[in-house]
């Protein structure tokens, strides 16, 4: 089942002025439910703006976005805040806690936003505890908790909100190498257990882990792998080769 579908997707920055930028020209494609999509592209090929219309923090110029059949365009403000809230999860390279909250609190705050009972927040945060192996660290604090810590937390925090959709932007990005294949790890148990993904990368060994690999160049698609039955090292030199083509200019 069609889960998010992007319709002739165009995102224009400064449109009425003398030197408009076009940051997607025409952006289609569709993931269904359960999909594990990486994007990929050299900087400033529209990566993060795509995957912010996405997130409901910017709007297309034209074109449409659906979401679970919800026309992201036509939400306002408000709606777009609590739409996010409430379908979708966000995991950042950065991690983006809160220190003088316990990593508990960090994981329960979107849904003290949304005014959640905290029976309901504990009975949805025992079943991440023990998926994302955080018990140990639970009633810590991000600054007493390493890198690849953080991120399992921030991981909990977009996973609680059992959202629609979640999206991770460059997750691995702060993280060495033996951290970043814990981390994408997780997302291949998340991915197994239903959650669908979207992940933007530079790295291909992170995008090995997805099903699917959207490349953009110059605001579109460019081009598309999947993974099917392939090894993740096979997929991944299969991603190399078509990064290598799309930054040496090659069609």
């Amino acid at each position: 089942m069609t889960l998010l579908n992007l319709q002739h997707v165009q995102r224009v920055f400064n449109q009425n002025s003398v030197n408009p930028v076009m940051a997607l020209k025409d952006i289609t494609f569709r993931i269904d439910q359960g999909e594990y999509v990486a994007i990929m592209g050299e900087s400033g090929a529209g990566k993060s703006t795509l995957l912010n219309i996405i997130a409901t923090l910017e709007q297309a110029t034209s074109g449409q976005v659906t979401l679970n059949g919800q026309d992201l365009g036509k939400l306002s403000k408000d709606e777009a805040a609590r739409y996010r809230r409430e379908h979708l999860g966000f995991v950042f390279q950065h991690f983006n806690l809160l220190d003088s909250l316990s990593n508990r609190d960090n994981i329960y705050l979107p849904l003290v936003l949304a005014k959640t009972p905290l029976n309901v927040m504990q009975e949805r945060l025992t079943p991440l505890v023990n998926r994302l192996r955080i018990n140990k660290i639970i009633d810590r604090f991000p600054s007493e908790i390493s890198g690849g810590q953080q991120q399992r937390i921030a991981i909990a925090r977009a996973l609680i909100t059992q959202p629609d959709l979640l999206l991770a932007d460059e997750p691995t990005g702060a993280l060495d190498s033996n951290t970043s294949n814990e981390i994408l790890e997780l997302f291949d148990d998340v991915n197994k257990n239903g959650q669908t993904i979207i992940m933007v990368t530079h790295s291909a060994a992170a995008a090995s882990h997805a099903k699917r690999t959207l490349f953009i160049k110059d605001g579109r698609i460019y081009h598309e792998l999947y993974r099917g039955d392939l090894t993740l090292p096979k997929y991944q030199q299969q991603i190399s080769q078509t990064m290598m083509t799309l930054t040496n200019g090659g069609e």
